[in-house]
Formats: structure tokens, sequence, C-alpha cells
């Protein structure tokens, strides 16, 4: 959280590692951006119009409806780079390696249904991150924002206004 000392300087106080282990990925989101870019924007003229069509390559409502808020539908695109996210998708899905451990206050905050930040990498996170603290929002998978974005903000923000307190 950041910490403004007459209003110039900020530090970070704590941070949130929403649904991600500390290693690489060994899948990506590609099929999802395929899925974005199957969508004939010449033929949207509401976000339901694009859902119809992500239908078509995702089952998931879940992801249609969030994909669908990067749309701007007056302009007919979307406000995300696919092409940018295709490009770097090695580098996002990669933990980066640093140095030394981060001795920061960390919340590794995933779907309590999500196969991402299994108990068998406790002990990296543990090294990584010596601070380090657990919780699982019930009822979500790994697009726990997209799956339950009022208990992730509720989430989010407990975690913030813990201050100085673990």
């Amino acid at each position: 959280r950041p910490q403004s000392r007459g209003g110039l300087a900020h530090r970070v106080t704590r941070r949130i590692w929403p649904d991600s282990p500390p290693g690489t990925y060994t899948h990506d989101q590609n099929q999802n951006i395929e899925a974005m870019r199957a969508v004939d924007l010449s033929q949207v003229t509401k976000r339901s119009d694009a859902m119809a069509q992500l239908a078509e390559h995702l089952d998931d409502t879940t992801l249609q409806t969030f994909f669908t808020q990067s749309l701007d539908v007056k302009e007919q695109r979307w406000r995300l780079n696919l092409d940018v996210l295709d490009r770097e998708m090695p580098k996002i899905l990669d933990f980066p390696e640093v140095g030394t451990a981060y001795g920061g206050h960390t919340l590794f905050l995933s779907g309590a249904t999500s196969d991402y930040v299994t108990h068998a990498y406790r002990p990296t996170i543990r090294e990584k991150f010596p601070k380090a603290r657990f919780a699982k929002i019930t009822g979500a998978g790994h697009w726990l924002h997209a799956e339950k974005p009022r208990e992730f903000v509720a989430s989010v923000q407990a975690w913030l206004d813990l201050d100085g307190r673990a």
C-alpha cells in the first residue's frame, strides 16, 4: 500500500499475488486471445453481440463477460492489445527470478477451486516471500477477480487495511 510523506514519497508496504504460483506456467492463455480475435467487431453493436460470438469459442460465461469489459463497443475495438499479449505471453507466464527474498508482507490470494497455487508451492513461496500469508475465495477458480469481483475487492481491501499489522 503506498504511503505518502509530504505527498511525494511512496513506498510499498504489502503485496497481493492473485492466484499465481512462483514458477513458470505450463500452459498459456492464447486460446482466449484467439477467441477475442475471432469476434467480428463490425457486427458488434452491444456487448451481448460480442458475448454471443465469444460463446462459439469459450464455454465459460464468466470469461465472456470479463473479456467484453475490455471491449470498446462504440469504436468496435478491443482495449487490450491482443498482438502484444500474444507476443509477450512467455514473459507473462514466467515468474521472474530475483536474487533476494521479498521481506514485506505478501498475500497469496487464490480461488478455492483453482489449482494454480497448491500446497506444493508453499516452501518456494516461503523462501521467496518469508512473510507470505494465504487466503482463498470460496467459489472462485483462477479468474477470481472475474468470478467473484466483490469478494476479490473485499479481500484486497481487508489486506491493505491491515496497515502495519501482519
